[in-house]
């Protein structure tokens, strides 16, 4: 995706990020899958979630409004069809097996990246590429040192469910490198994204 008019070369898709503005389109695309993950509304690695949480659509709307929620969503013309969440860690602080991935940890990313969705009808279609719309608007941004936590399948089939942040060849092949092992399958993935 390129920085200035945030389109796809030789594409219909747009960028643009998840904002007061652009809510209703993200809702409608999350209703339309189903609310996404179970219902999560992409709303468990943030800092305000508890499990239990009894309305997750509310919660995230409140924090989007708020400012303190954010993602890149891909536009096919009006509709929204992808998104990816990212943001600063103190944003995005419930993040799965803590306690490993501090042991290991040098110093925190400016951004984390740590889930990303796209619409059932434009999945293995050319996709619209989220987790490169989120690292335009990081460019935009400012840019800045970026963690990823995808999925080390080693080559093997995975349930679509544990996909929620891809697999490590996807960001390898994105020119994330490898840092270290989190958990039983995940991993921690880094790039540098320059400023646009």
């Amino acid at each position: 995706m390129d920085g200035g008019s945030g389109a796809a070369e030789g594409s219909s898709y747009r960028t643009r990020p998840l904002e007061a503005s652009t809510w209703d389109a993200f809702a409608e695309l999350v209703e339309r899958n189903n609310g996404v993950y179970g219902g999560c509304w992409c709303i468990a690695f943030h800092s305000e979630y508890q499990r239990g949480v009894s309305d997750p659509r509310t919660l995230k709307e409140e924090l989007v409004r708020a400012g303190r929620a954010h993602a890149a969503l891909v536009f096919d013309g009006a509709e929204a069809v992808a998104w990816c969440e990212y943001g600063p860690p103190a944003e995005l602080s419930n993040i799965y097996h803590r306690k490993e991935y501090e042991a290991g940890l040098d110093r925190l990313p400016d951004y984390r990246l740590t889930c990303f969705f796209v619409d059932r009808r434009y999945r293995r279609k050319g996709s619209p590429r989220p987790r490169s719309a989120a690292l335009e608007l990081i460019a935009r941004a400012g840019g800045g040192v970026v963690e990823a936590y995808p999925r080390d399948t080693a080559g093997k089939k995975t349930s679509a469910s544990f996909l929620y942040n891809g697999t490590r060849s996807m960001f390898e092949d994105a020119g994330f490198r490898y840092d270290r092992p989190k958990g039983s399958f995940n991993c921690v993935m880094i790039t540098t994204v320059p400023p646009a």
